[in-house]
């Protein structure tokens, strides 16, 4: 039997694949920096991130699907290219927060777009998986904006 939402958990799960690897990436980048503040940051970045996946993955679930449960595989390419940078470059402060800025703009990405996909598909404001992802949204875009913040403040002391 075809489940109706079957295009709405294929968008939620795509968020997951997203979320999750913004938990990663912030793990990763909190273990890159040295500075406490930024480290702390990063950790309760990664600690939203798992949540945001833990709350699209009960949406999924609650729509009758299987939530995803891994990385994308871009994620997993972008955090090697992270990685590998933040080893030529000695985990500088101001490289580490470039990464995690582009790392950001992908989520923001997807986020509007798995937003306008739930549109296309008759979901509105009213509509509680909507109002999820919009919500997720307005924290990736804060997020976002403090990241923006902190690389240039980073910047300003190099």
């Amino acid at each position: 039997m075809s489940n109706p939402n079957k295009d709405t958990i294929e968008v939620l799960n795509d968020l997951i694949e997203y979320s999750k690897d913004g938990e990663k990436g912030f793990k990763a980048s909190a273990e890159d920096v040295k500075n406490p503040e930024l480290k702390a940051f990063f950790v309760q970045r990664a600690g939203e991130c798992a949540t945001a996946a833990a709350e699209l993955q009960n949406e999924v679930r609650r729509l009758g699907g299987d939530p995803e449960t891994g990385t994308s595989i871009s994620g997993d390419l972008h955090r090697g290219w992270v990685n590998l940078k933040s080893m030529v470059t000695g985990k500088d402060e101001t490289a580490v927060l470039n990464e995690v800025e582009r790392g950001e703009d992908h989520a923001l990405k997807a986020y509007k777009d798995g937003r306008e996909k739930l549109v296309k598909l008759g979901r509105s404001a009213s509509d509680q998986t909507y109002a999820l992802v919009e919500k997720q949204l307005q924290g990736v875009q804060r997020n976002h904006d403090q990241v923006k913040a902190l690389r240039n403040a980073a910047r300003a002391r190099a």
